[in-house]
């Protein structure tokens, strides 16, 4: 049985809504989380972190008691796989917690049009509003950068 659009997102919500307060119980935030299917399999995948960074043991835990509320509660109407892990450091930041969690971190932001001909900026997240960023892309520079052009902000990765 394939799972539509509409149910999908009443899917997320629930299982959100189970997810959430246990991933706050045990300290993490819960960062996202899909159901998709690949193949013939379906996959129920959860991100958390903390501080710090998640472990095996973190992702265990969280595992095992949304494992247990999902059979408990029962939402998801097709056999699924379940995965918790970390949500990896190129993963994009998406909501005000995300932003908030990296505020002075290097960020790489993509953007749908080019600024001063570029459209992918790295910079320092100095902050973030409802409808901008802050990027401090020299030392002594900051620009706004309206969120409805963004495409894609993550951490700027540097080896």
């Amino acid at each position: 049985m394939e799972v539509t659009i509409l149910s999908r997102k009443n899917l997320l919500t629930t299982i959100r809504n189970i997810a959430e307060p246990i991933a706050e119980e045990l300290g993490y935030d819960l960062v996202d989380l899909e159901f998709v299917k690949e193949g013939k399999n379906h996959f129920l995948r959860i991100f958390i972190d903390k501080p710090g960074g998640v472990n095996l043991d973190d992702c265990q835990k969280m595992s095992q008691l949304v494992d247990s509320k999902l059979d408990e509660e029962d939402p998801i109407d097709v056999s699924y796989y379940l995965e918790v892990s970390s949500p990896g450091l190129d993963r994009p930041l998406k909501t005000d917690k995300d932003l908030k969690r990296n505020l002075g971190k290097e960020v790489e932001v993509k953007l749908y049009e080019p600024y001063d001909g570029k459209k992918i900026l790295e910079g320092i997240l100095e902050d973030y509003k409802k409808d901008e960023i802050l990027l401090k892309v020299h030392e002594d520079k900051v620009i706004n950068l309206s969120r409805s052009k963004i495409a894609l902000i993550k951490l700027a990765i540097k080896f």
